[in-house]
């Protein structure tokens, strides 16, 4: 199968949106994504990208993607995160995860970050599997926190 794992550009952001929903359903979360195309090219695009994207194209039709951004850790110093690597469900098993994943890590690597980071869920086991192959250490007694926009108003408006 002949593919290609290219940067992404504003144009694709259509088919990244599709990904990311397929993600969704998969994650037993089919509601929960609110961003929108505009969203993925005004954030990714704009004058400060907050994102970097690669996509995964065969036959001229975008498979799978990787968002990658620049974060910091006071412990290492500059890391990247993973916020997602998705390959569409009928693509999965021919390696553009791999392949994907392998432009995340060089990329990482291009940026001289001293970590790159993601989540899996816990009983995605095949994902964890393939990163535990591929020299990721799973850290599962660390907890995922998070704040959503609801919560984020509440405590502006009790403090």
């Amino acid at each position: 199968m002949d593919y290609t794992i290219r940067q992404a550009h504003k144009e694709d952001m259509s088919s990244v949106r599709e990904l990311i929903q397929e993600l969704a359903d998969f994650e037993k979360e089919p509601n929960a994504v609110e961003v929108t195309v505009e969203d993925l090219i005004e954030d990714g695009f704009g004058a400060h990208p907050a994102f970097h994207c690669f996509v995964a194209e065969v036959n001229g039709k975008i498979v799978g993607m990787a968002l990658v951004y620049q974060r910091y850790s006071t412990w290492k110093g500059k890391t990247v995160h993973l916020e997602d690597l998705i390959v569409s469900e009928k693509m999965r098993g021919t390696g553009l995860g791999s392949a994907l994943f392998a432009e995340v890590i060089k990329y990482g690597h291009q940026k001289g970050v001293k970590r790159i980071e993601w989540a899996v869920l816990d009983w995605n086991e095949p994902a964890i599997t393939f990163y535990e192959k591929n020299g990721a250490d799973v850290m599962r007694d660390w907890d995922t926190v998070q704040m959503n926009e609801q919560a984020i108003k509440n405590f502006i408006e009790q403090h």
